[in-house]
């Protein structure tokens, strides 16, 4: 019987029930077993038949990569990492309370970088694999692999994702010439040239505008967008002739995030359009000897205010007026206000009573507006005292107004909102904190821990702080912890306490654990 592969495939994906295989099986052999006996025949033939393909060229060899190697046992934690990702170490593999090995591998690729270390060439392939995996890995991992990870990726069509980063996470040392970067410019994909345009926005901010203007009037509107954004790095004065003329943009994103950017700008043309229509719209008044602030928000969005950022239609649920009032303030430069209120600070001016129930408006644009301008002054203001009920203004981000804060005063403030409230609402200003975590804030949330263990409460309600711990906490905070990994003598009471100790105390070890190893591979990196 003459039979052909395409025969043998159509049978199999039927099956040998419904479709009779066209071979013959033989004394005692079933359908199927016969049928797979003569695909593995037949593959056997066609591999033996194969005709050799033409010889490729040899790849070019890799590039140098001058930086000093890995010591010796970091090199080992390395492979190490790496080993616990492709075997599922989050999975039932790994001990319990053991530390997770692959929640470490950012906070050691970040540190291997800090030194200067290159990647060992061994270790390239499973080190562009676990940043196929994981996009948060990637700028770690193509900093530290440098020229010689970005030539491997060139070999495996799996990590093109390597080349599309180009040269905005190479080294120093290996960025494109000025001709290879035109080329790039203008005949790359679009990944390539917003990774370029960033690059080279971070070692010559004025050249890089230089050469998005060249091309800006022939971008594709969602590519303009995308090039504006990467003027934030290192935006300055001398950006703003070319944001105003994006202003006139024909699309609405573009001139909206050149609005932005433009307000971030406290001296520019646009803040200081913004700064008199806040004038107007906001002003000291005295009723009966007493000072406060009286609103009067804008009656129409022209086309003027359309320019310059201010959108006209509300979201879902909110009066335009208020809208326009909150787009103006957000833009308008916090330095205008002492001179509007008679020279009173940020303090004094939070203080004072508003009008006709605007208050609450008011103080959430000045709270955007401190924020997008990183005034600390202001931030600390609105904030208010880490003691203050934290439900007590629904208007308040407090996250975001402590990243304008410098970072001990940022770590002070949360620290003294823990002692004050607990864990369950300090998990977003945890991640706001420099890390590892200063000493006064760390100390507060072990004390916290600790606090909410004697409560009776269970280990995994606080599961975000406890994974933010095991990342952030300085490691010489183990000492401490290691003292509640003790099951307490007397349990509160039967079954449910007994239980609540023993995840306490295995949550604490596995704390314990990773602090420890924390400093092992700070220690190992040191050399």
């Amino acid at each position: 019987m003459n039979t052909t592969w395409d025969d043998l495939v159509s049978a199999a994906l039927l099956g040998t029930a419904r479709r009779t295989p066209p071979v013959r099986p033989r004394d005692g052999q079933d359908a199927a077993m016969a049928l797979l006996d003569a695909a593995a025949l037949h593959t056997v033939r066609r591999r033996a038949g194969l005709v050799p393909a033409a010889a490729r060229p040899r790849p070019e060899p890799a590039p140098e990569d001058p930086r000093p190697a890995l010591p010796p046992a970091a090199r080992r934690r390395l492979a190490l990492l790496l080993a616990d990702r492709s075997g599922g170490g989050s999975g039932a593999g790994r001990r319990i309370g053991a530390p997770d090995l692959t929640e470490l591998l950012p906070q050691w690729l970040t540190a291997a970088n800090r030194y200067g270390y290159r990647a060992p060439a061994a270790l390239l392939p499973a080190l562009l694999e676990a940043a196929r995996a994981r996009t948060d890995l990637r700028p770690a991992v193509l900093t530290f692999g440098g020229s010689r990870a970005r030539w491997l990726a060139g070999l495996n069509p799996q990590w093109k994702y390597a080349l599309r980063a180009g040269p905005a996470t190479a080294p120093s040392h290996t960025v494109a010439d000025a001709a290879e970067a035109r080329k790039v410019w203008e005949e790359g994909l679009f990944a390539e040239r917003v990774a370029l345009l960033a690059s080279a926005r971070r070692r010559d901010p004025a050249a890089a505008r230089e050469l998005l203007a060249e091309t800006w009037r022939t971008e594709r509107a969602e590519d303009r967008l995308m090039f504006l954004d990467s003027l934030r790095e290192g935006l300055s004065p001398d950006d703003e002739p070319f944001l105003e003329r994006a202003l006139t943009d024909r699309s609405g994103n573009v001139r909206a995030t050149a609005a932005e950017l433009l307000a971030h700008l406290p001296h520019s043309a646009l803040a200081g359009r913004m700064a008199e229509r806040a004038r107007t719209c906001v002003a000291l008044e005295r009723t009966g000897g007493a000072a406060r602030i009286a609103v009067e928000a804008p009656h129409e969005c022209d086309r003027d205010m359309q320019r310059d950022g201010v959108v006209a239609k509300p979201p879902p649920g909110r009066g335009e007026r208020s809208w326009w009032l909150s787009q103006v303030v957000e833009a308008a430069p916090l330095a205008m206000w002492r001179e509007r209120f008679g020279g009173r600070g940020a303090e004094a001016i939070v203080a004072l009573p508003v009008a006709d129930g605007w208050r609450p408006e008011l103080h959430a644009a000045w709270c955007r507006a401190a924020v997008r301008q990183r005034d600390a002054e202001w931030s600390r203001v609105l904030l208010g005292p880490p003691t203050a009920p934290p439900e007590g203004s629904s208007w308040r981000d407090p996250a975001k107004l402590l990243s304008a804060l410098p970072p001990e005063e940022r770590a002070e403030w949360v620290a003294r909102f823990i002692a004050a409230h607990g864990l369950s609402e300090a998990f977003r200003l945890l991640g706001v904190c420099e890390v590892p975590w200063a000493r006064p804030l760390g100390t507060a949330l072990v004390d916290a821990l600790d606090a909410a263990r004697d409560a009776g409460g269970y280990p995994w309600s606080f599961s975000g702080v406890m994974g933010l711990a095991e990342r952030c906490l300085d490691p010489a905070q183990a000492d401490r912890l290691e003292e509640l990994t003790a099951l307490p003598d007397e349990p509160l009471s039967i079954s449910e306490s007994d239980g609540a100790a023993g995840y306490w105390a295995e949550a604490f070890r596995r704390l314990v654990g990773t602090l420890r190893l924390r400093a092992v591979m700070a220690a190992e990196l040191a050399g």
